[in-house]
């Protein structure tokens, strides 16, 4: 029996991000599903003990965890694997990596790399995400300072870079590798492009995005992503 897809997913998550980004490209009719995030892995308990989002069930019922191969599985599912078969296969698996491996975890460092930073980060996911009452002060004011004090700061300090530099060096190393075309993918958007972007825009519901417009070519191509959107 056919049902609706469905993606259960935080809000802000970076992963979730990503994914969103093709659905809305593909103009997919797709339900959100927003979870506790103090309770995720209860939420998505039925795709097995995966215990994380994103998690995208297709209309078969089919559970597809994991962001890249959700952006994987709604290619070849949705879209006819034409972003997969975008150029060299090689190179679009090493630049799928690089995402994965670089922009993901520049993210934490943007969002929580100062103490007030931190505090305006939580505070705003606190009110962004579907948390109880309880959990949504708890997660705003406690939240933050682990965030800060054993994560993002150990990350800065490892890096060597401020989170500002980080990111800036990140765009002009992928916009640099897109060979004077509009994307990675290049005439149009390919995975990469999305998952590259998926990273980007979950840094834009916060103040910290600031930290980024001054970035010419990687803002250029963020414009041109969005202008994809259905």
């Amino acid at each position: 029996m056919s049902q609706k897809a469905t993606l259960h997913m935080l809000y802000t998550c970076p992963f979730c991000w990503k994914v969103r980004g093709l659905i809305e490209h593909l103009g997919m009719d797709v339900d959100y599903i927003g979870v506790n995030g103090m309770k995720i892995k209860k939420s998505v308990a039925f795709a097995g003990d995966w215990g994380k989002v994103p998690v995208f069930t297709d209309e078969q019922g089919q559970h597809v965890v994991n962001s890249t191969p959700i952006l994987r599985h709604i290619d070849t599912e949705y879209n006819d694997g034409k972003m997969s078969a975008q150029g060299d296969k090689e190179r679009q698996d090493t630049w799928l990596e690089w995402t994965d491996a670089k922009m993901s975890k520049a993210t934490v460092p943007i969002l929580y790399g100062t103490l007030g930073s931190a505090l305006k980060t939580t505070t705003r996911i606190s009110k962004l995400e579907q948390f109880g009452f309880v959990s949504k002060r708890l997660y705003a004011w406690a939240g933050f300072p682990i965030m800060w004090g054993f994560i993002a700061r150990k990350r800065v300090k490892n890096d060597g870079r401020k989170p500002k530099q980080l990111w800036h060096d990140l765009l002009t190393e992928f916009t640099g590798s897109h060979d004077g075309q509009p994307f990675f993918g290049g005439a149009s958007p390919d995975l990469v492009d999305f998952s590259a972007f998926g990273y980007m825009r979950s840094i834009s519901p916060f103040p910290q995005f600031n930290l980024l417009t001054d970035h010419e070519s990687g803002m250029a191509w963020y414009k041109r992503m969005e202008a994809t959107l259905a």
